[in-house]
């Protein structure tokens, strides 16, 4: 006996309660379980986060204590070969270097976060299952 068959077997012998109560069922186990995954999407989505944010601060505060102390340092001793203004300004550009690479591995760290890309497929793909089951 094929699928189709045993079912319209059931549905003949079967009250519209029943029917119906088994639906209602099926649909909460499906949301349970897109409930269940969307959760472990996002548990690893803050995990990458989490990371992404780690290096961002760090890079921010490793930065501005280095900027200070070394800055200093750079520009006094430049200073007497090529002038304070001129110092300041070489100083100022190599800093700003350190900073863009400390800024794009942060950035692509947190472009990574993912969400719940395949709960978001899943629940698309419910009102056209419950379609076909109409025809």
């Amino acid at each position: 006996m094929d699928r189709t068959t045993a079912w319209e077997d059931r549905a003949t012998k079967a009250s519209v309660g029943d029917l119906v109560g088994e639906v209602m069922r099926d649909v909460s186990l499906l949301i349970r379980q897109e409930v269940q995954l969307a959760k472990a999407e996002l548990r690893d989505s803050a995990s990458e986060a989490k990371r992404g944010a780690g290096l961002l601060g760090g890079a921010a505060y490793a930065g501005s204590m280095a900027l200070m102390f070394i800055s200093i340092a750079a520009w006094w001793a430049l200073g007497d070969e090529i002038g304070h203004g001129w110092s300041a300004l070489v100083v100022a550009v190599v800093w700003a270097i350190v900073a863009l690479g400390t800024y794009l591995p942060g950035r692509k760290a947190i472009g990574n976060i993912k969400g719940t890309p395949e709960t978001l497929e899943t629940l698309k793909k419910i009102p056209e299952t419950l379609k076909k089951d109409e025809d």
